[in-house]
């Protein structure tokens, strides 16, 4: 989708003009600045930590990867608007609930789920615990991670790892060779470390 990479471009473009020094400021830093001083550089610099987390986050739940952009970019266009309502003492989490919630409102105007969605998803305080927020985080960058593997070994991994396939099963079913679907498997791993840790750094 167009407007999400724009958003990236933006990003950059800030950098480029001399504002790099606003990249040290921490995320409480960051949202007090902006709610003194209506910051411009606050959203982007959020959205550079953050954007790729909450995209996971909306592919593990909505499973459409345009829907998933479309309410990424609708939760980083409103998100002004949410840091100025409340108070937020843990962003990580708080901006996890903000965006299941996002997704489950998504799904229930889909009529896809009938769970109703309560507003205290919203409240300052973040209904799951911060280690729960961190897991289901690393969980959706990692399956963000599989989805930009080569298709073999995106498709090995899944195969391996969440239907619980042997190897041996894995070959049969693709029909390609054993000693493919181990190398598909390491390289898949391997792969999916270096892509995960260089969104960590």
């Amino acid at each position: 989708m167009e407007l999400f990479h724009l958003m990236h471009l933006y990003v950059m473009m800030l950098f480029q003009r001399g504002h790099k020094r606003f990249r040290s400021f921490t995320d409480l830093e960051l949202i007090q600045l902006y709610k003194e001083e209506t910051n411009l550089f606050t959203i982007p610099l959020l959205y550079e930590r953050y954007g790729h987390l909450v995209l996971g986050t909306c592919i593990k739940y909505l499973k459409h990867y345009e829907d998933a952009e479309d309410t990424t970019m609708k939760i980083f266009g409103e998100l002004n608007q949410k840091i100025e309502k409340h108070t937020i003492q843990h962003f990580k989490s708080w901006l996890y609930q903000v965006t299941k919630n996002e997704c489950l409102i998504h799904l229930r105007k889909q009529k896809t789920i009938q769970t109703p969605i309560h507003e205290n998803l919203l409240h300052t305080e973040s209904l799951e615990t911060e280690e729960q927020a961190e897991r289901e985080l690393k969980l959706a960058r990692l399956e963000l991670a599989i989805q930009h593997l080569k298709e073999e070994q995106r498709v090995c991994i899944e195969l391996f790892y969440l239907h619980d396939k042997s190897y041996q099963e894995i070959s049969d079913e693709l029909d390609i060779p054993l000693s493919t679907v181990k190398s598909a498997i390491q390289n898949g791993k391997r792969n999916l470390k270096i892509r995960m840790e260089s969104h960590e750094e």
